[in-house]
């Protein structure tokens, strides 16, 4: 761990300093020396402490997870709450016939239980370990707000959802597989289309870029790829949090980008000094949408990295990544509901999860999707996470050759710092459990960029 650990500052600091140390004389040059020395000490033992917290906090989280899953297995927690889903609906009149009805309920109940036990956790990953490392931006009255928004919105969208598959499921006959995998395809493409103009907006607030220079040379650049740019959003992602991200969505020509202003180095309001605001007073309602004092974090991108990192994303679009990503989901998907066809008549099945007198639909899909498939669903994830180290370094290849590619490494140092991302991994760790490459793997597959 150690040689690790020395391997990476090493090499940090050999990528991250591109200043030009033109018109020094041998004195500046010596403290610029000293304090960037100094920098990458502390920016790498930051990095290094924050991965040590959210590793420790994976474990012990997944612990409970895994601890939380078996004991609901051996004291038969699954047929519990199904028993009371139908005490609840046989006092509204509806008997055990009403299968789907009884399945909502459960579905209501088991969510709200999950919602219930990893709050804990997520104020605790939220307050304390992003609070810790300066990245948090939220009250305790923001996050509850938010959370609670969250469980309605799902709730509105996983129940009809459900009740529409399930009812399916029944009158589909010998091929209710295929209809069921239909279904689910087109609710997906549906929520692909509808999340960012209708979803996303109930907790973030979406505006146009600024007219300007940034604007114009990104539509520039789309417009150079053939990319169908219709409309360019900055989120407000600094009110909760100081990481950052840019992403597109949309279908055929309806494309639209959106960069979070933390992305943005002239944007991000964590980034404006000002004056120090005044301390709010105890009694003040908690549940404003950002804290009273920004962390003033000087972050983010200028302009020439910003267009590289949309280089990179633009590429994913460009290459079929996109596509490609769709059309292996939605074969998993129809294979797996091919499976379920083969194994839902099974009552062994059931039984083995205490439903020795029914086999409820809902239940059938819980259990071989969420156990009978586990296996499977880890080499799967596996190998997505192979795929898309490669889709990223192919995308990063493509900001290459679109003469970006100093920028490009600019940026990702940026980003890493910025997130606190820590530059080296061991390769079996990385390969297993790291859908983008680390930092150092991903600069020296962009190569001599001096040559660009």
């Amino acid at each position: 761990m150690l040689c690790w650990a020395f391997r990476g500052q090493c090499i940090y600091g050999r990528l991250t300093f591109l200043t030009d140390r033109g018109g020094y004389t041998d004195q500046q040059h010596m403290c610029l020396r000293n304090w960037e020395r100094s920098w990458i000490q502390d920016t790498f033992e930051k990095s290094r402490l924050y991965q040590l917290d959210k590793s420790n906090f994976s474990f012990w989280s997944g612990l409970y997870s895994e601890t939380e899953g078996t004991l609901i297995l051996l004291l038969g927690g699954i047929p519990f709450l199904w028993a009371v889903a139908g005490s609840v609906t046989s006092r509204f009149g509806f008997g055990s016939e009403y299968e789907i009805t009884q399945s909502l309920v459960f579905l209501t109940l088991a969510t709200l239980f999950s919602a219930v036990t990893g709050l804990p956790w997520s104020l605790y990953s939220t307050f304390v370990i992003e609070e810790k490392h300066g990245f948090n931006q939220q009250t305790i009255g923001f996050f509850l707000k938010d959370a609670v928004k969250k469980f309605i919105v799902t709730q509105c969208i996983l129940l009809p959802v459900t009740s529409l598959l399930l009812y399916i499921i029944k009158i589909g006959g010998d091929y209710f597989f295929i209809y069921a995998w239909l279904f689910t395809l087109a609710v997906s493409l549906v929520l692909v289309t509808i999340y960012a103009d209708y979803i996303a907006p109930l907790f973030d607030k979406f505006t146009p870029l600024p007219e300007g220079e940034l604007k114009t040379d990104i539509e520039t650049m789309a417009k150079s790829i053939s990319f169908p740019l219709t409309k360019v959003y900055v989120v407000e992602g600094s009110k909760r949090s100081s990481h950052s991200n840019a992403y597109f969505y949309g279908f055929f020509k309806n494309k639209r980008i959106v960069l979070f202003d933390t992305l943005l180095e002239d944007y991000s309001p964590l980034n404006k000094s000002g004056e120090p605001q005044p301390e709010q007073p105890e009694s003040e309602d908690t549940s404003s949408e950002s804290k009273a004092k920004p962390k003033n974090k000087k972050q983010g991108c200028n302009n020439p990295e910003i267009l590289a990192v949309l280089g990179h994303e633009l590429g994913h679009w460009k290459l079929g990544h996109t596509v490609k990503n769709i059309v292996i989901s939605q074969m998993n998907s129809f294979l797996c509901f091919s499976l379920f066809a083969v194994l839902i008549g099974r009552k062994e099945l059931f039984v083995a999860f205490g439903f020795d007198d029914s086999q409820p639909t809902l239940i059938g899909l819980m259990i071989i999707f969420q156990f009978i498939f586990s296996p499977y669903n880890e080499l799967l994830s596996f190998c997505l996470t192979v795929l898309s180290r490669r889709f990223e370094f192919q995308a990063d290849a493509f900001a290459r050759g679109m003469g970006k590619a100093s920028e490009l490494y600019s940026a990702l140092i940026k980003l890493n710092k910025d997130n606190l991302g820590f530059p080296v991994a061991d390769w079996l760790f990385s390969m297993w459990h790291y859908s983008h490459p680390p930092l150092l793997e991903r600069l020296r597959a962009l190569g001599n960029t001096k040559q660009d």
